[in-house]
């Protein structure tokens, strides 16, 4: 029935959402939104009204009106039993139903539209409004006290466990330690896999005499292998807060974020997880970082995942120092190094900012960083008086340069004599330009008195972090964290987990994630916008060494392929290579021959001369040729020795000349592909690979070229190009 309907349904819809709307005056009806009592009520008591009006004037038999009262009063009633509604709610659903029925059938009986009729109607709208709110209320009243019941059980079943737990852990510490705690509080891990304690600790005593027993507290309580149960500081002194891993997070390699997002100094840079899952933030600002780590730990990933987070950094700028080949900086310069923007694409940046392979580059690199310092101290004084601080405000417009040294603990130690020199420049950087925004982070092979044995390195490094990897030779845990008890080698025995501390985080496990030189890739390309720029005062202390760091010949050994040729030994200068005794080299005519040939040719020429003289003074004939006529041989294919490729098509005098002049006969290809290329010109890269050759041996091709004119050098740092005259 339509007037009971409407008054079931109000109590359904009580919390519809409104719709706002913007109106210029008068009232706004929103037709979506349900019926609350009163609305409803008033839709019930006009629909009955209606029924009954229609119904008179039409003779509609008043049994109708009550059957479909009576339906309409069983369906609520099947409804709230379904839903679980209180009894009352249902009775009153019911009710409603069949009062509106019974009055329109009554009033289609004796007519509607008498005073008796529309009082009584105006009574029952009144009384079901009233009804219809009380029961909406019981009903939100019902359904809060079961939210309330349900959450009171989980309580009392997570107060049961934690006091399990509480009484298990009093007992343990009393039974290992000796000392008896209270038990304030346990909390579990978001991510399940353990839990943290806060106990108060009994008078005079502290969590230092906990955290020595953490290997036996882990025994005792069964932990896996790679679980610990280390105490640390508490809320004060009389607290402490054991945590308690039982699940082994350390164990799994967990692969590098791929949320790419930036990053600031001043809010952390991510380095690796604990075992409860929880990220480590370091801020470097102000501190040094030390990271050792055998062969085989983790400590080149360990690099990896540092510079992927300044890379990602809005506000900092890393210059990396690599005498092994520069191979940590070699990932995150060559993919902007090798990349050809397309027409309207910005030239890609390396992930790093300056990388120096040889003592030579690290030379220069660390006279730059001295000077830029010392040139920060004088100009930027007024903006620190302004800004009313000691230390050089770091953003984007002045970015922090972080200098990354691998394995430059043992350059510190090395008592080589160009090592030493190139130490006194990193310790000077160390000590002198904390406050100029300059900081180190430096790797060795182990923790040992030789590496820790400098004082600035164990005063400035306070971020140390060591990569175990099981290792025990060399990792003195003791020298790297002192102070801190309990911990063990034994207890991060995979590779990339070790122990990290920090200022504001005490020495404990910890893991690097895992990145694939792809994401070292993704992250390059990622972040080449977000890289700063040096600010114009640092940029003219550091001078033409900063300003011409990308120039080919200081970056051509990173893209050559061929190895460098070994230094000749002690005694042994001038003395030529040993290589293949080809046949193809051996009978080469004097016009190829060079100083290699020795002593023997020069007897041989002397001799010549000698005769040519004695012929033209004495007239004297010439010597028969006893020599035999060549027989004549079938042309037979051979090795390909490039001994042989330049020479095919002409003799040892031309061949050289024209080597000499026009180049190798491979360069027509190379330079017909830089003219097709246009004003965008090419890579010496992309000829190689184009033309099939050596790096090497296209650049000095190509150099020749540009030498006599044929191709023009158009010298862009990493992104020089060759480009044919014609679109020059």
């Amino acid at each position: 029935m339509t007037t009971t309907e409407a008054t079931m349904t109000s109590s359904k819809n009580s919390k519809s959402k409104q719709q706002p709307a913007e109106h210029n005056g008068g009232p706004v009806w929103d037709w979506a939104a349900g019926h609350g009592p009163v609305t409803g009520a008033l839709s019930a008591t006009t629909g009955a009204f209606a029924v009954a009006t229609t119904g008179a004037a039409t003779a509609m038999p008043p049994g109708w009106a009550l059957a479909v009262g009576a339906a309409g009063a069983i369906g609520h009633t099947a409804a709230g039993i379904r839903l679980r509604n209180a009894g009352r709610t249902i009775a009153a659903r019911a009710a409603s139903w069949l009062v509106g029925a019974g009055w329109t059938t009554w009033a289609m009986t004796h007519g509607p539209l008498t005073w008796q009729a529309l009082g009584s109607l105006a009574v029952i709208g009144v009384g079901t409004a009233t009804v219809t709110r009380s029961t909406n209320l019981y009903e939100e009243a019902r359904e809060e006290e079961a939210l309330h019941a349900e959450e009171r059980a989980v309580a009392l079943e997570l107060s049961q466990e934690r006091r399990a737990i509480a009484e298990e852990w009093v007992e343990r510490i009393q039974r290992v330690c000796g000392l008896t705690v209270r038990v304030l509080a346990v909390e579990h891990w978001p991510t399940g896999t353990g839990f943290t304690i806060d106990a108060e600790l009994p008078g005079g005593t502290t969590y230092d005499q906990i955290a020595a027993r953490a290997a036996g507290l882990s025994a005792d309580a069964h932990l896996p292998h790679g679980c610990t149960a280390t105490a640390g500081p508490g809320i004060h002194q009389g607290r402490t807060l054991i945590d308690v891993s039982t699940v082994n997070a350390l164990e799994t390699e967990t692969p590098y974020p791929s949320d790419y997002a930036p990053l600031s100094l001043h809010t952390g840079i991510p380095w690796g997880y604990r075992s409860n899952a929880e990220h480590i933030q370091t801020y470097l600002r102000e501190q040094c970082a030390l990271v050792v780590g055998p062969t085989g730990s983790g400590k080149t990933n360990m690099v990896h995942v540092i510079l992927a987070g300044f890379a990602r950094a809005t506000d900092i700028l890393t210059f990396v120092i690599d005498l092994n080949a520069g191979s940590a900086g070699l990932s995150w310069v060559l993919p902007a190094l090798n990349h050809q923007p397309r027409e309207g694409e910005r030239p890609m940046r390396p992930g790093i900012d300056w990388l120096a392979g040889t003592v030579e580059e690290a030379n220069v690199m660390l006279d730059a960083v001295v000077r830029v310092g010392k040139q920060r101290k004088i100009a930027y004084q007024a903006l620190m008086a302004r800004e009313d601080t000691d230390l050089l405000p770091v953003g984007p417009s002045i970015p922090q340069v972080m200098l990354v040294i691998d394995e430059g603990a043992e350059i510190l130690t090395s008592t080589d004599k160009t090592l030493k020199e190139l130490a006194k420049k990193i310790l000077e950087v160390i000590r002198m330009l904390r406050a100029m925004g300059i900081r180190t982070v430096l790797t060795a092979l182990g923790s040992t008195g030789a590496v820790l044995g400098n004082l600035m390195i164990r005063r400035e490094a306070k971020v140390r972090v060591a990569l175990t990897g099981g290792e025990k030779e060399g990792m003195d845990l003791s020298k790297l964290f002192p102070g801190t008890r309990g911990l063990k080698v034994d207890q991060a025995p995979y590779k990339g987990a070790g122990f990290m501390g920090t200022p504001e985080s005490p020495a404990a496990l910890f893991k690097c994630w895992r990145i694939l030189p792809s994401q070292i890739r993704e992250i390059v390309a990622a972040t080449s916008e977000r890289h700063p720029v040096l600010d114009d005062v640092s940029a003219k202390a550091a001078g033409e060494a900063y300003a011409r760091r990308w120039d080919a010949d200081r970056i051509a050994w990173m893209h050559s392929p061929e190895p460098s040729p070994l230094a000749p030994a002690d005694g042994a200068v001038g003395e030529p290579r040993r290589g293949l005794n080809l046949s193809a080299l051996r009978d080469r005519p004097a016009a190829q021959s060079g100083p290699e040939q020795g002593a023997g040719s020069d007897v041989d020429r002397l001799a010549d001369a000698f005769m040519r003289e004695i012929d033209e003074h004495f007239g004297t004939t010439t010597e028969p040729d006893h020599s035999r006529p060549e027989r004549d041989r079938p042309q037979r294919p051979g090795l390909n020795l490039s001994a042989l490729r330049d020479n095919r098509d002409s003799t040892p005098e031309q061949g050289a000349t024209a080597g000499r002049d026009s180049g190798p006969d491979w360069l027509a290809d190379a330079i017909a592909a830089i003219t097709e290329a246009g004003a965008a010109g090419m890579k010496p890269s992309a000829v190689a690979d184009r033309v099939n050759r050596s790096r090497q041996a296209v650049r000095e091709a190509l150099k020749a070229a540009a030498e006599r004119g044929e191709l023009v050098y158009r010298d862009n740092g990493p992104h020089s190009v060759y480009v044919h005259p014609d679109h020059a």
